[in-house]
């Protein structure tokens, strides 16, 4: 992705704000365009690749018991439909793009129904297209399709943590909720949002620094709220728990701010809850959301252990070479082991070995109670910026993740998974609240969310929370958009991941 896609601009008459412009437009607008452009790149090229690798330089192909097919009239027909189908399906809204497996998970399911319909309207008219050319257009289109929102995404990403195509926010709420709505979409960049100010209407003035944004209490209705939105040019208002006003008040906000092409968003005071379970039944007017029980069944269980046998399988074939390197500098470090084996908990409770490449000196244990006696350590996990136990091979294999490696023999016995929490050691196990035992209803990973997102730099309580949230929301595409992070930290041998 060229810098010249994209401009910004410095406007806002409640304070300067980076307003973005892509293909020369607005980013509200000129995003979904990119989107598409790249979508009919993919598909047309798609379509061409599958003609060629099937037929040849043909461009009419014979197909035995039926006339002669013009693919290339075919190849057109089946892009312009592809890329119809995509949109049908809200796969370019504005409100996926670039966070989240929603964007992927609509891509999937619109070519799937293309695909399906497809083969409906071939039997029910007796049109004999040669399977082999569909069988290529649907893998090869999906993945160049992938690849496509795959990269759009992070140069999203790049731009959004410089602060363009992020909408202005105005949270409204009480003060708890308003803060954790700040919190997370603040610390979310990628999503594409940015508080800039807050009204807590009802509630007393709080002393200053509990929030840095501008905070007012001094709106008493809808007219007063709309009037503060075109005051700080607002591009979107976020009522959360905590807020004043009823039913008709909000009915009438909606309204006066879709007039203005101004979105209305409530944030329910639902944690760490993600869409498919959550469910709305309209009741005479009154929205009801269900919460649906999170379960990993069978099939779901069954497809995330294939693919990590697989995928791990193949993995330490491809990589041999360097986990033989690393066993002979490990070895010849200090002479000690190269794998260090440590007793942790998994799925059920159920303890077994966990391997990993020796990163530190041989009595590292010992002096770890040391260290934790010097400190006064309390955390449930122990974690200590330039520990002396660490070897100096150790530290380029921590650094780059290297020393993780030998836990695909782990996933490929069953007792870890590629992506899933963590597992920890019995006492740590043994320090859990009750609603931390959640965390053993999947296997272990050797990455996950929390690794993913600041690893050692977050809390005890960020890190639990991204893994019960992992427990209660899992998906596959989500291990994919998990493991495609890591990937990518990895290969920045940041060791931030």
């Amino acid at each position: 992705m060229t810098s010249s896609a994209v401009t910004t601009s410095q406007t806002g008459r409640g304070g300067s704000s980076v307003h973005a412009r892509v293909l020369g437009a607005p980013w509200e607008r000129g995003l979904p365009r990119l989107v598409l452009l790249a979508d009919v790149v993919a598909v047309v090229l798609a379509a061409f690749l599958s003609s060629e690798l099937r037929f040849g330089t043909a461009r009419n192909a014979a197909v035995p018991g039926a006339e002669s097919v013009n693919y290339l009239l075919v190849g057109a027909v089946l892009s312009a439909s592809w890329v119809v189908a995509l949109g049908v399906d809200g796969s370019r809204d504005i409100r996926i793009l670039g966070i989240g497996a929603e964007e992927y998970k609509r891509v999937l399911r619109g070519t799937l129904y293309l695909f399906g319909m497809i083969a409906i309207l071939a039997y029910a008219f007796a049109f004999e297209v040669a399977r082999g050319y569909v069988a290529l257009a649907l893998p090869i289109g999906l993945l160049l399709l992938m690849l496509g929102r795959f990269l759009i995404r992070g140069w999203v990403a790049r731009g959004r943590h410089r602060g363009a195509m992020r909408r202005r926010l105005l949270l409204v709420g009480g003060p708890q909720a308003v803060k954790y709505v700040h919190d997370t979409l603040d610390s979310e960049a990628g999503a594409g949002y940015k508080p800039i100010a807050a009204v807590l209407p009802g509630y007393r003035a709080r002393d200053e620094g509990w929030l840095p944004i501008p905070v007012t209490t001094e709106v008493d209705g809808v007219d007063e709220l709309v009037a503060q939105v075109r005051e700080m040019d607002i591009e979107a208002v976020v009522i959360t728990s905590g807020h004043p006003f009823v039913p008709d008040d909000v009915r009438r906000l909606g309204w006066d701010l879709q007039e203005r092409g101004i979105s209305l968003i409530m944030a329910p005071a639902l944690v760490d809850v993600a869409g498919p379970r959550l469910h709305t039944q309209p009741l005479a007017g009154l929205p009801l959301l269900h919460l649906s029980t999170p379960r990993l069944s069978r099939g779901k269980a069954f497809v995330k252990r294939s693919f990590d046998v697989v995928a791990s399988g193949l993995g330490m074939l491809v990589i041999s070479p360097l986990l033989l390197t690393v066993a002979i500098a490990v070895k010849a470090t200090d002479g000690g082991p190269v794998l260090f084996r440590q007793e942790r908990v998994g799925l059920r409770g159920e303890h077994f070995t966990m391997l990993k490449f020796r990163s530190m000196v041989v009595d590292a244990e010992e002096i770890k109670q040391q260290l934790m006696s010097d400190r006064g350590e309390e955390d449930v996990l122990f974690k200590m910026k330039d520990d002396p136990r660490i070897t100096r091979v150790g530290r380029f294999i921590r650094r780059t993740s290297i020393d993780e490696l030998p836990q695909l023999v782990n996933v490929l016995r069953g007792d870890m998974s590629l992506v899933g929490p963590r597992p920890h050691l019995p006492h740590e196990v043994e320090q859990y609240g009750q609603y931390v035992h959640r965390r053993f209803l999947v296997q272990p990973g050797i990455t996950g969310l929390w690794q993913v997102s600041g690893r050692s730099d977050l809390s005890w309580e960020d890190a639990v929370r991204l893994d019960l949230y992992y427990v209660e929301n899992w998906s596959v595409l989500g291990d994919l958009v998990i493991l495609g992070r890591t990937v990518k930290a990895v290969l920045a041998a940041d060791g931030a991941y």
